[in-house]
């Protein structure tokens, strides 16, 4: 979807916010095929830029296998 689109282009660019809401959707299969490897993925990239969502996110992944 639109969504998915936008954050991507704002991910690609390394914008945390973006990298964030673009492994929600991953993670919910909102807009894509949910898949939490690639979730994951872009929660760390903004969890590495101290994007707190990104950490929180990743977290959770975590938590809970």
């Amino acid at each position: 979807g639109k969504a998915v689109e936008w954050y991507r282009k704002a991910a690609d660019q390394g914008h945390a916010g973006g990298q964030s809401n673009l492994g929600t959707m991953y993670d919910n299969g909102h807009g894509v095929a949910q898949d939490y490897g690639k979730a994951v993925e872009w929660y760390r990239k903004a969890a590495d830029q101290g994007h707190a969502g990104g950490q929180f996110n990743l977290g959770l992944k975590y938590a809970n296998g």
